[in-house]
């Protein structure tokens, strides 16, 4: 079972102790709730959590407390159907074909963090810091959407 993401690689070390651990996977949470929204969960997460699942599609859940209730706060191949492990496999990884070519999801992430630290009248210290919120989602899905049109041209499906 390959593993994207952890909660657990991003709150130890040299993470804020200011911050609660749970902020080391709001980066992966927001990548779950495109995923559902997309219709990329896998068969076994309609299966297992479709209330959940259901939940995030709604906004009643965040795809956050989606990874940490029902993924033991780990983002794996078990998580996405066919489709979205291609596209994972592609961009949420560094050294995915797509992500060497374009980007991959942790430097997009990066890049939008640093475009909210110019907006805003106090700056955050790190990634961690960016709130796992309806807004910030947005941003974040707007990115994605063009990543995954990218990507889809890349990979030849229509």
């Amino acid at each position: 079972m390959p593993k994207y993401d952890d909660a657990s690689w991003h709150y130890g070390g040299d993470f804020p102790k200011d911050l609660p651990p749970e902020n080391g996977a709001t980066h992966i949470g927001f990548f779950i709730t495109w995923c559902i929204d997309n219709d990329l969960v896998s068969d076994f997460q309609l299966e297992e959590s479709a209330e959940d699942v259901q939940r995030v599609k709604e906004r009643k859940m965040t795809g956050r407390d989606f990874l940490l209730q029902n993924c033991d706060e780990k983002f794996t191949d078990e998580d996405l159907n066919d489709l979205g492990n291609s596209f994972a496999q592609d961009y949420y990884e560094e050294d995915g074909r797509f992500a060497e070519q374009h980007a991959d999801y942790l430097s997009d992430y990066q890049t939008a963090f640093e475009i909210l630290n110019q907006q805003l009248d106090k700056k955050l210290e790190t990634i961690y810091h960016i709130e796992d919120s309806e807004d910030i989602y947005e941003g974040i899905k707007i990115i994605l959407d063009e990543r995954f049109k990218q990507w889809k041209a890349f990979a030849g499906i229509a």
